[in-house]
């Protein structure tokens, strides 16, 4: 039989894990593979929803935008430090799941997930987030991603926090078969920066389900910087550099393959006109 625990705060919650419990945010994942049988619940759940420190949106003293791990997809949604400084967080919060898995799936827990195809991480990858943890560290998420379902986290250790510290033009894009309770089958965020020329001073570009983890496209970053609107099909055509698809239920490697290039364009052009604004 599985027990259940709701530390009122960190320290108690860490006591807990140290002692072979397993932290539970929102509850989501875990859920569906207990009931589609991929993984048993645990012996012990650790509960974080009571632990206030790890709540609320917010501007550090640094200026980075500071999000909480258990800021919950609705609240980023609905964020307007998120949308002004990095909309494509928002964008991908509004597409996750249900209202009702919105309302309770939090940032850290799809993070400690760390599915390829989690709609927050090619967001967070173009605005250059660290993970915070209860260890003192901060970790770059390309860093902190090693794997499907891996993280760089240390047994015991929980996510704290998110810090974005490159705010600007973004956006997130996804290809899916239907506009609710989906996931992506290829996603991408992109950044763009303008010039007083209209070119691009800078430009990040990330991708969601097409490899291990999410990833950026250096190569069609490098090719975008210094261009115009004109070069965003051909940086596009070089995201597929990065993509390292697979073929299981839902597409196969070649489609996947195929829709980079289209989904790639559509997030880069995206950003650009909100970066005309």
């Amino acid at each position: 039989m599985t027990s259940f625990a709701a530390p009122e705060t960190l320290p108690d919650a860490l006591s807990l894990l140290a002692a072979g419990g397993t932290a539970v945010a929102g509850g989501t994942d875990l859920v569906v593979a207990a009931r589609s049988g991929r993984r048993a619940l645990p012996d012990v759940l650790v509960s974080l929803h009571r632990l206030r420190e790890l709540r609320g949106i917010g501007t550090g003293a640094d200026g980075a935008l500071r999000i909480g791990a258990l800021a919950t997809h609705a609240e980023l949604e609905r964020s307007e430090n998120v949308r002004s400084g990095c909309a494509a967080l928002a964008d991908a919060a509004a597409l996750v799941g249900s209202p009702a898995t919105r309302h309770v799936g939090t940032v850290g827990g799809n993070l400690a997930n760390a599915s390829p195809a989690m709609e927050l991480g090619a967001p967070l990858l173009v605005h250059d987030a660290r993970v915070e943890t209860s260890g003192g560290r901060a970790v770059s998420l390309e860093s902190f991603l090693s794997g499907p379902g891996e993280t760089a986290l240390e047994p015991g250790e929980l996510i704290t926090a998110v810090t974005v510290r490159r705010p600007g033009a973004s956006a997130y894009v996804r290809l899916e078969y239907r506009r609710a309770m989906e996931i992506a089958v290829v996603g991408a965020a992109a950044l763009v920066a303008l010039g007083s020329d209209g070119r691009v001073e800078d430009a990040r570009v990330a991708l969601t389900a097409v490899a291990p983890t999410c990833v950026r496209a250096a190569a069609a970053e490098e090719s975008l910087r210094g261009a115009r609107v004109e070069a965003f099909a051909a940086a596009a055509q070089l995201a597929v550099e990065a993509a390292e698809p697979i073929s299981d239920v839902r597409a196969s490697e070649r489609y996947r393959r195929a829709q980079v290039p289209v989904v790639v364009r559509r997030a880069l052009e995206q950003a650009y006109e909100r970066a005309r604004q």
